[in-house]
């Protein structure tokens, strides 16, 4: 009888190791990055950008509607942290990335002292939503992301610097490190060095500070280094505020609150009019609302998602994985700032802060979505942070953001003034659409001088001659 020895048994060779239901649903692993990276980068992001719940309803409260009705603070508080706290676990457990959606500045501008004055507050959001629809259904076609992949990698590269330049300039802005001159005439510049063409103060002290120590610590690759130095700043600020009765903070003023919880109050959710507006503004001037939010929206949310999923280093060739997911969700927020009465919920610039903390999938995003979703109830300590702690983020990311400069072929003559217009004109004039509306125009019109109008394409054609029209919207308005 053959006798058959152990070490002659045949070893079964161990498995793959069985992932996590976190690593299965994020692809934690595949995109080389941890848990605690996560929830440290989607801490970050929301730090960076919790102000919106706070600075959001001061715009939609500061004008009445064409009935002379105002918002309550309380009601757009809530209306912003819920729309906030949903879209944004939305978008990380649908997008998979680390954006971030909350009412868009700029965008809510356009809302309160545009559209509002001309109809009321239900008819003005009944809009907002009929601008997700359309954005929403653009992106279930694919027709929205067809037009960003036909964007040029040299343009979207001058999109990604455009809004770095964009967001260093806001968090310098916010600050106060750069303020704006007043119009005089013995004015030379348009902005200027703190309040009085220097430094000076507790508060810009304390931005410095922060500054300083977020670039050490980044530049020595501390883990948790933006995180780190937005908390030490906010001691400190805490410290100059009740300690030494510092002031002159600006829109939030660094004090331990008296309470901790406030109870949320859900007054606007659901009260919309959808077709009103046209009715009370007029069809035309209902429609040109409606095509500025639609265009906004639209290439805002556009060259974010670009510009960070690039710093985040998840777009391959170009393009962005899951991108149709994305741009649904983001269509989506605009649907959802309608119906809680928050104003249009866009991606936020400041996700490049939780990217620049190592963040890289959507777990990072359903962090900052839990994080806005308890401020429903505590408010007050969402307010403790001012922007001299948390705008050094800005400053730093946007800093790496304009490293993008060196992958730009400036010596390509059809490139060169597109791109430099992109560039400049994201935060000279503080708007992304319209840097993007001026490269694109710039871009079709060399190309179609030079013989080489097939080289743009006919989205990109089609697109210069929308941004003409958008440029020009008071003239067509004028002559229709």
């Amino acid at each position: 009888m053959t006798q058959v020895h152990i070490d002659d048994a045949v070893t079964p060779a161990p498995g793959p190791a069985r992932k996590s239901i976190t690593d299965r649903l994020f692809d934690i692993t595949a995109r080389r990055t941890t848990v605690g990276r996560e929830v440290r980068g989607g801490i970050t992001t929301f730090v960076a950008m919790a102000y919106i719940v706070l600075l959001n309803p001061l715009i939609l409260g500061a004008s009445a509607d064409i009935t002379g009705a105002k918002l309550s603070a309380a009601q757009v508080t809530t209306a912003t942290a819920l729309a906030a706290a949903v879209m944004t676990i939305l978008m990380g457990l649908v997008g998979n990335a680390p954006l971030a959606l909350a009412a868009g500045l700029g965008i809510n501008g356009i809302v309160a002292f545009q559209m509002a004055p001309a109809m009321t507050w239900p008819q003005a959001f009944g809009l907002v939503v009929l601008e997700g629809v359309c954005i929403v259904l653009m992106a279930v076609s694919g027709i929205r992301e067809r037009i960003m992949n036909a964007i040029p990698a040299p343009l979207k590269m001058a999109i990604t610097v455009g809004i770095g330049l964009y967001i260093a300039l806001v968090g310098l802005v916010s600050a106060g490190f750069v303020t704006r001159t007043p119009d005089s005439a013995e004015s030379t510049v348009p902005v200027r060095l703190g309040f009085d063409g220097h430094l000076d103060g507790w508060p810009i002290a304390v931005f410095c500070f922060g500054l300083l120590l977020m670039t050490v610590l980044m530049s020595r690759k501390v883990p948790g280094a933006v995180l780190i130095s937005i908390a030490v700043s906010t001691v400190l600020a805490v410290v100059l505020h009740d300690g030494l009765s510092v002031g002159n903070w600006g829109l939030t003023t660094p004090t331990l609150p008296s309470h901790v919880v406030a109870v949320p109050d859900f007054g606007l959710l659901g009260h919309i009019d959808l077709f009103g507006g046209f009715a009370s503004a007029g069809a035309l001037t209902a429609t040109i609302f409606l095509f500025t939010l639609v265009l906004s929206g639209f290439f805002d949310a556009m060259g974010t998602i670009t510009s960070v999923s690039a710093e985040a280093g998840l777009s391959k060739d170009g393009r962005v994985p899951r991108m149709g997911r994305i741009l649904f969700v983001d269509g989506a927020g605009a649907i959802a700032g309608g119906l809680s009465g928050s104003s249009p919920n866009t991606v936020f610039l400041e996700s490049a802060a939780g990217v620049g903390e190592g963040a890289r999938t959507g777990l990072a995003s359903v962090v900052t979505g839990a994080l806005f979703a308890a401020t429903l109830l505590f408010t007050p300590i969402a307010g403790i942070v001012p922007a001299q702690a948390a705008a050094p983020a800005l400053v730093v990311i946007g800093g790496m953001m304009v490293a993008q400069c060196r992958n730009i072929p400036w010596q390509d003559s059809d490139y060169t003034i597109p791109v430099f217009l992109t560039v400049g004109l994201i935060p000279f004039t503080y708007s992304i659409t319209n840097g993007v509306g001026a490269g694109l125009i710039a871009f079709v019109l060399i190309k179609t001088c030079k013989g080489k109008w097939r080289e743009a394409g006919w989205i990109l054609t089609v697109l210069a001659l929308v941004f003409t029209v958008y440029f020009g919207i008071d003239v067509v308005k004028a002559v229709l």
